[in-house]
């Protein structure tokens, strides 16, 4: 297939691209500027960068001609609700238009879910309206009434590789520089998955992707640890061996709100339908690995 994906210069883009383009699709990455390093890596794994701004759908949907799918992967920041129903009208213009039935398989995360005060989550769990992220849920709900062709995927926390927008990231920052800081509820636990294995999450999808038209995937890993030991333990890989400070969850702004209760799921519906089971089994099993390639992502001084 021709997929387009959204968001491909990002932390889990650039990896979901190259697997699909390792499976042999071809792939086109949008970017708003395929000179950037970023998409510069797109092309060395045969990834076509192509120019486009997310938030300006005159800029990339000439990409959509010709494309089989699209992989949704940005959460626009600056308007979150608004960039992404103007997606799912670009695409619905786009099958009126040619009558071409893209398959959008579309991203949100399992921090959408808010506090449910259950112990354990799956796709059927309904969200929390109220919280933070609630509206990604409704976004979803909206995806689902259009008619189009797609499949939702709720990843876990990510982490592995360059890290760049993996709390593990932040984590292994802030303890190189002797100030980490733990936001929120000390004994809450989440669940993550390494980014490579969510890519293969999208190999799948997309392998058949009719099999799975209209279906929901929450893809996480079965690590149970707390936050906080996780925390610890990417202190001491980056040589830290400190305390680390505890602050409330307001202080570390959206995200850390968002995040500060416990948001542990099951993927046995991926094992189920997909086929899919994490290669890596926790952030906690090779952390000086994972600290090393955060740091060589690191730009040079």
């Amino acid at each position: 297939m021709q997929i387009l994906v959204i968001g491909a210069t990002g932390y889990a883009g650039r990896r979901v691209c190259a697997a699909l383009a390792r499976a042999g699709h071809t792939v086109l990455g949008l970017a708003r500027d395929t000179a950037t390093p970023a998409a510069r890596d797109l092309a060395i794994n045969e990834v076509t960068p192509v120019q486009g701004d997310f938030s300006k759908p005159d800029t990339w949907r000439g990409h959509l001609d010709g494309t089989d799918a699209v992989v949704h992967l940005l959460m626009d920041m600056s308007d979150p609700i608004g960039a992404d129903q103007r997606l799912l009208a670009e695409l619905t213009s786009a099958q009126e238009r040619d009558g071409r039935h893209r398959h959008l398989v579309f991203t949100t995360g399992i921090s959408s879910y808010g506090r449910t005060g259950l112990p354990l989550m799956d796709e059927n769990t309904p969200g929390n309206p109220e919280g933070p992220l609630g509206f990604r849920f409704a976004l979803e709900k909206e995806l689902a009434d259009s008619g189009l062709a797609h499949t939702v995927v709720r990843p876990g926390f990510m982490y592995g590789g360059p890290a760049t927008t993996s709390m593990t990231g932040q984590w292994f920052a802030a303890a190189e520089a002797g100030n980490p800081v733990f936001y929120g509820d000390t004994a809450k636990r989440w669940s993550w998955v390494h980014v490579d294995d969510l890519a293969d999450a999208y190999v799948r999808i997309l392998g058949n992707p009719t099999a799975v038209d209209g279906e929901v995937f929450v893809i996480a890993d079965d690590q149970r640890l707390t936050a906080l030991d996780m925390q610890y333990a990417a202190g001491r890989a980056a040589g830290y061996t400190g305390e680390i400070t505890l602050e409330t969850a307001d202080a570390g702004g959206m995200m850390q709100l968002a995040a500060d209760q416990d948001e542990l799921v099951t993927s046995a519906k991926a094992h189920r339908l997909l086929g899919w089971r994490p290669r890596h089994a926790s952030f906690t099993d090779a952390p000086d690995r994972h600290y090393r390639a955060w740091k060589a992502a690191q730009p040079a001084d």
